[in-house]
């Protein structure tokens, strides 16, 4: 489709304007409703379920919204990577699990790290460095062959997606999601900013995949993901002359802008850092453990769980039960709402949760 558009940029440099927007988007909608994961499934009790409100509103509008566009024939997953038939459990379970504890002791997955880079906590900026770092050298340096000998062990499947009519999982994953939504959400503007940031979802993989398509000059087809444009972001940032920034670049970039106009336009960017060098060394061992897991399960609570489950694969979901098992159970180990930093070892309660 995009060779129609005559416009005067490849499709490549156009999914970078495409990714800064929608990137843009989600950080500003992020900011405001707190979107995390993280504390949906091992924040402070009295948390959980707005949360959970938020982030399940945003699941049920992008399995919606993504299996309309596959109904229509927009995109396609079959030759995607979530489909592929050879399932590396392995990988993805340990990769879940790892990034699970990983984002408990961090206190925040990557996207929502990266918003609250943007509004001005510096914990979360050098989080973000570490955890792409990590995930390139588990990509493609020193760390590769772990992700290699774990990818190998693999279960052949007959078909990688749900079994069943897709119509029948969209409509009861969309529908689940959305009665809990409804119910632990705790007001209709959270639900309102949930349902927006999961048709970001759609707008990508169709943006990606439909709109900028030139089958001369193709692109990968992408969607919201945090874990491998992280690390895509900080391999262009030293070598932008010879590495071309993508779609992921130009998320990651918007991501940030769009939590800075937010957190400023609401008077709730605050300069944050470190309490305590024990504290320090807690955020750094997250943000290891979250970058070799992001890449092991497929991608992050975004990556393989908001864009992932919406394809309806197998692998997606194992990977978003395993990284909500990780940080449950991490949780319960170091009683996540207490911090670790000795200036709180020094009171009674706990920091705030980002």
């Amino acid at each position: 489709m995009y060779e129609t558009f005559g416009l005067d940029m490849t499709p490549r440099q156009a999914s970078v304007i495409l990714g800064l927007g929608i990137g843009v988007l989600f950080g500003a909608l992020a900011e405001v409703s707190r979107f995390c994961f993280r504390r949906a499934v091992a924040g402070p009790r009295n948390e959980r379920g707005a949360a959970a409100g938020v982030w399940l509103a945003a699941l049920a509008s992008a399995v919606i919204g993504t299996q309309i566009a596959v109904a229509e024939g927009l995109i396609s997953f079959a030759d995607h990577r979530f489909l592929a038939l050879d399932l590396p459990w392995l990988a993805i379970v340990t990769g879940g699990l790892m990034f699970g504890s990983g984002m408990v002791l961090t206190r925040g997955c990557v996207s929502r790290l990266t918003v609250l880079s943007g509004s001005g906590n510096l914990r979360a900026a050098l989080v973000l460095v570490v955890f792409a770092v990590v995930a390139h050298a588990t990509l493609k340096g020193v760390l590769a062959p772990v992700r290699t000998t774990l990818g190998n062990i693999t279960v052949p499947l007959d078909s990688a997606a749900l079994p069943g009519p897709a119509l029948l999982w969209t409509a009861l994953i969309s529908g689940t999601s959305a009665l809990v939504a409804w119910k632990y959400a705790n007001s209709g503007r959270d639900l309102i900013l949930g349902g927006l940031i999961g048709l970001l979802v759609p707008a990508a993989w169709i943006g990606t995949g439909f709109v900028l398509f030139d089958e001369f000059d193709p692109i990968a087809m992408e969607s919201l993901s945090f874990t491998s444009p992280s690390a895509e972001t900080l391999f262009w940032s030293v070598a932008a002359s010879s590495i071309p920034a993508g779609f992921g670049t130009g998320l990651i970039g918007g991501v940030l802008l769009g939590a800075l106009a937010s957190s400023l336009l609401s008077d709730r960017f605050r300069w944050q850092s470190f309490e305590s060098p024990r504290q320090t060394g807690r955020y750094m061992a997250g943000a290891a453990l979250m970058g070799v897991g992001g890449v092991l399960a497929g991608g992050c609570t975004v990556g393989a769980g908001l864009a992932g489950v919406p394809s309806l694969s197998l692998a997606a979901i194992l990977a978003l039960i395993s990284i909500a098992l990780g940080g449950v159970l991490t949780a319960r180990v170091i009683r996540d709402d207490v911090s670790l930093s000795a200036a709180a070892q020094a009171r009674p309660q706990g920091q705030p949760a980002e």
